[in-house]
């Protein structure tokens, strides 16, 4: 991040930017899915203790996670800012409960799959000009030894 204060200017002016990035992103056709995956503090110290305790994942563990842990209301603070400030119509934001990882899981295969749903994807339709290069392409191929 670039150097200098971080009060409610510097906020402000970082959400409108992401907010011109997904609509400009929106504009050219992509389709935006925000999933915050919301973990309680309790099922945090379950899985950091966890990850403590089981040499196959001492690796996912890192000292500044219980320091950060320490500014625990301060984080729920800004990402409440941060989800109100960055939800629009064309990119909103789903707040899944992810304490349970099958839970969790679930509503995100949930979330994607209705999305692609409502896409009206289809296959491109082929040209004459199309249609008969392949009839050709075909008929050479069967015709091969």
């Amino acid at each position: 991040m670039p150097p200098g204060k971080r009060g409610k200017a510097f906020w402000k002016q970082r959400y409108e930017d992401i907010g011109s990035f997904e609509q400009h992103l929106a504009r050219n056709g992509t389709v935006i899915i925000k999933i915050f995956l919301n973990i309680s503090k309790a099922e945090q110290k379950k899985r950091l203790l966890e990850r403590l305790k089981n040499p196959e994942k001492n690796w996912k563990f890192s000292p500044g996670d219980v320091r950060e842990r320490r500014h625990w209301d301060e984080y729920v603070e800004a990402y409440e800012d941060a989800l109100e400030a960055t939800s629009t119509e064309l990119a909103p934001w789903y707040i899944v409960p992810a304490d349970q990882k099958w839970v969790a899981r679930s509503i995100v295969a949930s979330i994607v799959t209705d999305t692609i749903g409502r896409l009206d994807l289809r296959y491109p339709e082929l040209s004459e000009t199309q249609r008969a290069d392949f009839a050709a392409a075909r008929q050479e191929l069967l015709s091969e030894e």
